[in-house]
């Protein structure tokens, strides 16, 4: 059998994959467990500059959980909570995930698709790409975990109007409620998302991995400590900072190494 989540390295930018194109990418637990094991693997490692997320093919990211494991996976209170602990631990993997993510979408992107994608903090899609969360059609809730980072990216209302409607929408509109960062042409959005993905690893790595830690920590109702407040001062003493500034005056384009 084909592996379902395939990890493609190109220098310093990762491309995560979800691989089922036959099912259009439709979400299954083995996929789950494939998503946990990649994104552990890559958080530790130091070479990583930006991790690309896509689903196979051109015809959808992910339409959502494959509908078929219901009844062997999902049949109780009691299977669908251990399920939801593995989902739960992959979406905090990428939501926490210190390299920068990008999401690159085809087509369809719904369901559980969206509730990963919007994990990711740029999310680009082609005009003809369709979001939603119908889940409320099969008689599903969406957990605390993925209702809160839907609020934190749209809004209590908007969150609220995805979730008790349950409609599927076109890009157009996911652009305008937050979903997605940018809309582009369909045969423009690898194109565009490997471009973001190289214009983010060309930046200073640990820059762009601070930059994530303080987005996240203000987002916490507490007070910063004197440390915390300081630490992003700590970029004057690397050697990023030193190779950024001096390429700078020489006009010439700097080699971070992420030390």
């Amino acid at each position: 059998m084909p592996e379902l989540v395939l990890i493609e390295r190109e220098e310093g930018i990762v491309t995560v994959v979800l691989n089922r194109p036959e099912k259009l990418n439709a979400l299954n637990k083995a996929m789950w467990r494939g998503l946990n094991d990649a994104f552990a693997a890559l958080e530790p490692d130091d070479s990583v500059r930006a991790i690309v997320l896509r689903g196979a093919g051109e015809k959808a990211f992910a339409p959502g959980a494959d509908i078929a494991e219901f009844e062997t996976e999902r049949g109780n209170a009691a299977a669908a909570r251990d399920y939801g602990r593995l989902m739960h631990e992959v979406m905090a993997r990428i939501d926490q995930c210190r390299h920068p993510t990008v999401a690159l979408i085809h087509g369809l992107c719904v369901g559980g698709g969206l509730e990963i994608a919007m994990l990711c903090d740029v999310r680009i899609c082609g005009e003809g790409s369709r979001f939603g969360v119908p889940i409320n059609r099969i008689g599903v809730t969406m957990g605390y975990p993925e209702i809160s980072a839907l609020i934190a990216l749209v809004g209590r209302s908007v969150a609220l109007e995805i979730l008790l409607e349950g409609r599927v929408f076109g890009a157009a509109e996911a652009e305008a409620k937050g979903l997605v960062t940018r809309v582009v042409p369909d045969d423009k959005v690898a194109e565009e998302a490997y471009a973001a993905a190289r214009r983010i690893a060309s930046g200073a790595p640990l820059v762009n991995r601070w930059h994530k830690k303080f987005a996240r920590r203000v987002l916490d109702p507490r007070p910063l400590s004197p440390e915390e407040f300081d630490e992003p001062y700590a970029t004057f003493d690397t050697e990023d900072f030193r190779n950024g500034f001096r390429s700078f005056l020489a006009k010439r384009t700097p080699a971070f190494e992420g030390r």
